[in-house]
């Protein structure tokens, strides 16, 4: 197979990133399959942060001089863009972090000091799940530890779906927060979102959901989600590193104590007491990541005009075509759904008792990248007996070709072990 019919023109969107082209390994073409753990970056957005440093560079907010108001241009430029990209009904409620994982410990900590009704306390419980990224497991194990909380979270299924059987057990009248992953990492599930948001609702819980995985690949509407709370990042979806986003409920912005104090995030300081901005600002303390931000906006444009629903499509057909050519593959086995029916555009898997660091360093050696490890979900590795996995994920950029380069690449270490 060597193209999709009627979906993405992926030679020319290829044309627009540069390290596509790179050869490794004595002039071998790289084949990049590690698009969940960052994606490549399109001219448009190398071109933003270039423009940016070279011809506005200055802090936000405050100067009077030009360069200072064409940088607060550009960066709150960027926070329009992406509340845009998400539906979020205001720009108030984006909040620039450096990473999905700042956005989640952002949001624990601001609950572990919240007055009611959201305070987080030894009354009430937390509920994750046991897919999740370790981002979305550690700053809850923190603040349960912290304040008394107890933990919960659901099970995996055996074709690694969420176990929802017990939903009515897990999610009870002392939950005070729900939070999971809208797509695995490791995994590819994507889950039900519907079904969770309803139960929380129905016991007044909090929902945060983790987009890190969804964001770049498919349409997120906040609104729809119907979440209290959405995390993602933006070197995942074309942008630079150094840049993520926490969206918020306005109204909970305004409620919820800020985490971080110092300069940007105040309305008045004394030596005895300070007031805040109001949101987003309360909420990002100090020199904001403004280049990063620009370089998001210019990410989030390049995506838009393509279209993340013709982003999605052009995903799921390549993931159902690499699906169905891994599974032909003797002895290897897929870690997660074994079809492309909700599943995202990463897909983990065990290839015989080789172990997958030597799987991802034969397969280097031919010019192919992908992941080895656990994936930072550690607890999926130990819920199917396995020591790590070795995860191929793609992007717009993705083509059959380079699936076919992975089958052959892994045929190769089937060899070359024996």
């Amino acid at each position: 197979m060597t193209q999709l019919p009627g979906l993405l023109d992926t030679d020319a969107i290829r044309k627009d990133f540069p390290l596509l082209d790179r050869t490794v390994h004595d002039g071998k073409k790289v084949v990049y399959l590690d698009n969940a753990a960052t994606s490549q970056k399109p001219n448009q957005v190398l071109d933003a942060l270039n423009d940016y440093y070279a011809r506005h560079n200055a802090n936000v907010h405050r100067g009077v001089h030009v360069l200072a108001e064409e940088a607060t241009a550009l960066y709150e430029g960027a926070r329009d863009k992406v509340a845009a990209f998400v539906n979020a009904p205001s720009r108030d409620e984006v909040i620039f972090t450096k990473n999905a994982s700042e956005s989640l410990n952002l949001v624990a900590n601001m609950l572990g000091w919240a007055d009611e009704p959201y305070r987080v306390d030894d009354r009430t419980e937390i509920v994750i799940t046991e897919m999740e990224h370790h981002s979305n497991i550690v700053p809850w194990q923190l603040l349960a530890q912290r304040t008394g909380a107890k933990l919960k979270w659901f099970g995996l299924t055996d074709d690694g779906r969420l176990d929802l059987s017990n939903i009515d057990e897990i999610i009870t009248e002392r939950t005070k927060v729900v939070s999971f992953v809208l797509v695995s990492n490791i995994l590819g599930t994507v889950n039900p979102v519907e079904t969770i948001v309803r139960r929380a609702q129905e016991v007044g819980a909090l929902v945060v959901v983790d987009a890190s995985q969804a964001a770049p690949h498919m349409t997120v509407d906040v609104q729809a989600l119907q979440a209290d709370f959405v995390a993602f990042t933006g070197h995942k979806m074309c942008g630079p590193t150094g840049i993520g986003v926490l969206w918020g409920r306005q109204e909970l912005l305004e409620d919820l104590p800020p985490f971080l104090g110092g300069g940007e995030m105040i309305e008045t300081v004394s030596m005895h007491s300070s007031t805040y901005a109001p949101a987003p600002h309360k909420f990002e303390a100090g020199t904001p990541p403004i280049a990063q931000a620009v370089g998001l906006g210019a990410a989030v444009d390049y995506l838009s005009a393509i279209g993340m629903d013709r982003i999605a499509a052009h995903e799921h057909a390549i993931t159902e075509y690499a699906v169905r050519r891994l599974q032909e593959i003797p002895s290897l086995r897929i870690i997660g759904p074994s079809t492309a029916e909700d599943r995202g555009a990463a897909i983990s898997f065990a290839l015989g008792d080789i172990h997958p660091h030597d799987v991802g360093q034969v397969l280097d050696e031919q010019g192919i990248a992908v992941r080895v490890g656990h994936h930072c979900a550690r607890p999926v590795c130990l819920r199917y007996g396995i020591p790590a996995t070795t995860r191929a994920s793609f992007y717009l950029y993705s083509t059959p070709a380079e699936v076919d380069a992975l089958v052959e690449g892994l045929e190769h270490v089937r060899n070359f072990f024996g």
